[in-house]
């Protein structure tokens, strides 16, 4: 018996001597970890600046329009613009659009505000609309018939919470009636960037304005009585690829489409008396300032490809094509979305879905195994070809390919 208890005092005193160092160990490299990921977060902060400087340094080499006598240059992170205090709005709006805005994942933050940079006194939100508090608490909206419209697109910077979250200064809004800025201004918006998808190493110089003129009708209820501009220009220029084009399109309800108001850069200098990258070589400047090759731009409709969904307009954690793939193999359920542009039946009987890309470039494919095609009360291969689908389930990463497998039909909406 006292072998026994020996024994069991021996194991139990070596299991509680091994036990410690381990447990000792656990908590050194939990600790190690939050360090590394403490350091990754200074240094991601530490790029993103960075990549901000260098925004700035680009947009002075290309060359800014000149300031109008009495208006104010005003500088942002991302962008300069030039303040009209008699108009309350920029004349022109100049960004960039890096490749980092394909897999940026910072979103709308709605956080409008004045533009403490502005010393003559930016817009307001009650220049606007005005907001109340009825008895029961319920906060009512008094709008004056516009929208804020963007200069410098929100999406474009959501690669950088700093530069996104400032393009909500309203020194960068301009009164857009809804129809406009929802419709082809936005589709507008939405080309420019993707013309980063299908160029993902290029970079876009951008600069965006509204035509001011002396006579223009005001928001008559706003404190600062905002000038309504009857239409808006956008230039834009590829230096990489020798790619240039502007657009000049009116404040209104428009059902044209986009090409309809495709126009060289020089068209839109000589409408609005500004003069666009100034500092590129004369060369480069003649080239790229006459062209009006709308096709290089805009997304074609007659192909199967489609580009991916505007990140920013899908529902709170959903995800596009290019965004998704950030997410493969990290074992967490998500919701991707796209166009199904190829579906068929492989030789094992399996379905596959390519979303937005078709093979061999598919960007994003989804799996429905034989064994569960009797989960669905459609032919998915047939029913879902050119739909907009949305389904949930764990990213894997398929011979470089994101994809997805699902079970049953509660894994895909069809929208």
């Amino acid at each position: 018996m006292k072998k026994i208890l020996l024994l069991a005092a021996f194991v139990s005193a070596y299991a509680l001597s091994y036990a410690q160092p381990v447990s000792e160990k656990i908590n050194s490299t939990t600790s190690e970890l939050a360090a590394l990921e403490k350091k990754r977060q200074a240094l991601l902060e530490q790029l993103e600046e960075l990549k901000l400087e260098k925004i700035q340094g680009d947009l002075l080499d290309i060359g800014l329009p000149a300031v109008h006598p009495d208006e104010e240059l005003i500088k942002h992170a991302a962008y300069y613009l030039d303040f009209s205090p008699k108009f309350k709005q920029a004349r022109w709006v100049a960004h960039i659009i890096i490749p980092d805005v394909i897999s940026g994942v910072v979103f709308r933050t709605n956080d409008f505000r004045v533009d403490s940079a502005v010393r003559s006194g930016s817009a307001v939100e009650a220049d606007y609309f005005l907001k109340s508090m009825n008895a029961d608490s319920v906060v009512v909206y008094d709008g004056f018939g516009f929208d804020r419209g963007h200069l410098a697109p929100s999406a474009d910077f959501r690669w950088s919470k700093k530069a996104l979250s400032e393009s909500y200064f309203y020194s960068n809004m301009s009164p857009q009636l809804a129809d406009f800025n929802r419709g082809k201004w936005g589709d507008l918006e939405d080309a420019v960037r993707g013309y980063i998808y299908r160029n993902p190493k290029a970079q876009l110089y951008v600069v965006t304005g509204p035509f001011l003129e002396d006579g223009l009708p005001v928001i008559t209820r706003g404190v600062n009585k905002v000038s309504i501009p009857k239409k808006f220009f956008k230039v834009i220029v590829d230096v990489q690829n020798k790619k240039g084009i502007g657009f000049i399109m009116p404040n209104e309800a428009i059902t044209k489409p986009l090409q309809s108001f495709a126009v060289t850069i020089d068209e839109v200098e000589k409408q609005t008396g500004l003069d666009f990258f100034s500092k590129l070589s004369p060369e480069l400047q003649s080239q790229v300032e006459s062209q009006q090759n709308a096709k290089d731009w805009l997304p074609q409709s007659n192909g199967a490809d489609v580009e991916p969904l505007p990140q920013e307009k899908l529902p709170r954690n959903h995800f596009n094509t290019l965004v998704a793939k950030e997410s493969a193999n990290r074992n967490e359920e998500i919701n991707v979305c796209g166009t199904v542009v190829g579906a068929r039946v492989s030789r094992a009987g399996n379905i596959l879905l390519n979303l937005d890309k078709q093979f061999p470039n598919q960007i994003f494919t989804v799996f429905i195994k034989k064994e569960d095609i009797a989960n669905f009360s459609y032919k998915p291969e047939e029913i879902l070809k050119g739909r907009i689908i949305c389904v949930k389930g764990k990213v894997i990463d398929l011979g470089g390919t994101p994809a997805m497998y699902i079970k049953n039909e509660a894994a895909l909406k069809i929208q």
